[in-house]
C-alpha cells in the first residue's frame, strides 16, 4: 500500500489536499517565495551552490538579530531566564550558521574563478543583517553605514542599531544593577564607538566566576556569552579557511583586503573580558 494518499482525500486520517488557493503552508513560509529568488548570473552549475549557500546564511543572520535583541531587551528588564533562552537558541542557530560554510569549503580556484565575475562588486562585506550581529557584538563603526546610504529603510536600522546599546552593553548593565563595580565610564560610553575592553570590567568578570555560589545566574549568563563569542570566532576562521582555499591571497571582491582582512578580524575576541577574566580565577 502506498504511504502518499489518493488525490480524492478519501479516509479520516488523509490529510485535506484539496485547497481553493495557495497551501496554508505556502502561505506561512512563502517557499515560493524563496524558492524563486535565484537568479545565478554565469552558466556555471556551482553558482547556484554559492548563491543559495549565500542567501541562506542572511536568513541565519536575521534570525540571531532577532535572539540577540531578544535577549537585550530581556537584559534590560531584568529578566534573565528570557534573555537565557535566547542566547541559547543562538548558539544553536549559529552552530547551523557555521554549517553553512561547508558547500563551499572545498572551492578550488578554478571552480570560484568560473562564476566569480558574476559578483562584480558585490562582497559579504556589505550585508546589512551581518553588520547588525556585529553592531549587536559591540564592534560599531560609523563607516560601516556608508555602503548602505543608496537604501533608506537598511540605512536607517542601520542607524538606529549603532546607537543603540550593544548585547554586552546590557549584560555590563545587569551586572551593575546587581551591585558590581563596572566603571561608570563604561556604562556612559559613546553607544556608536566600538567596545574596548578594560581591566576594571575583567577585574568584575573575575569576581563573578569565583564565587559561584553567589553569582550563579551570572557565571551561566557568562556561559552563554562565552558560548555565542566562540561560535563567532569559529565563523570567523572558516570564512578564513573557506576564502584561503578559494582564491589564496589575491584582493577580496568588492575591492576588499581578502585574507587580510578577514585574518585581522578572526584574532579579535567577542566580549574579550570574558576570555581575559579566567586568567584571574
Amino acid at each position: 500500500m502506498s504511504q502518499y494518499p489518493d488525490a480524492s482525500g478519501a479516509g479520516s486520517d488523509t490529510p485535506n489536499l484539496d485547497f481553493a488557493g495557495t497551501t496554508p503552508y505556502e502561505d506561512y513560509v512563502q517557499a515560493d517565495v524563496l524558492t524563486h529568488l535565484q537568479h545565478p548570473l554565469s552558466d556555471d552549475p556551482g553558482e547556484m551552490v554559492f548563491l543559495v549557500t549565500t542567501q541562506v546564511m542572511e536568513l541565519w543572520f536575521t534570525v540571531i538579530v532577532h535572539e540577540w535583541e531578544t535577549a537585550s531587551d530581556a537584559l534590560r528588564r531584568d529578566d534573565l531566564p528570557v534573555a537565557m533562552d535566547a542566547l541559547k537558541r543562538s548558539v544553536r542557530e549559529l552552530e547551523a550558521l557555521n554549517a553553512s560554510w561547508r558547500p563551499l569549503a572545498g572551492l578550488t580556484p578554478v571552480q570560484f574563478n568560473s562564476y566569480r565575475s558574476a559578483l562584480g562588486e558585490g562582497s559579504g562585506f556589505q550585508s546589512a543583517m551581518y553588520r547588525r550581529m556585529e553592531f549587536l557584538l559591540g564592534d560599531k563603526s560609523a563607516s560601516m553605514l556608508v555602503p548602505h546610504r543608496g537604501a533608506p529603510r537598511v540605512h536607517a536600522e542601520l542607524e538606529k542599531a549603532l546607537q543603540q546599546p550593544s548585547l554586552y552593553d546590557e549584560v555590563l548593565r545587569l551586572l551593575a544593577r546587581r551591585g558590581l563595580p563596572v566603571p561608570q565610564a563604561v556604562l556612559d560610553r559613546d553607544l556608536s564607538q566600538r567596545y574596548e575592553p578594560t581591566p576594571e570590567v575583567e577585574q568584575v568578570w573575575a569576581a563573578v566566576y569565583a564565587d559561584d555560589d553567589q553569582h550563579t545566574e551570572l557565571v551561566r549568563l557568562g556561559e552563554a556569552l562565552t558560548d555565542v563569542a566562540e561560535l563567532v570566532w569559529r565563523w570567523r576562521n572558516d570564512h578564513l579557511t573557506a576564502t584561503r582555499r578559494a582564491m589564496g591571497s589575491k584582493t577580496g571582491t568588492g575591492g576588499s583586503a581578502g585574507v587580510a582582512w578577514l585574518e585581522k578580524r578572526a584574532t579579535k575576541n567577542v566580549f574579550p573580558e570574558l576570555w581575559t577574566a579566567r586568567s584571574h580565577v
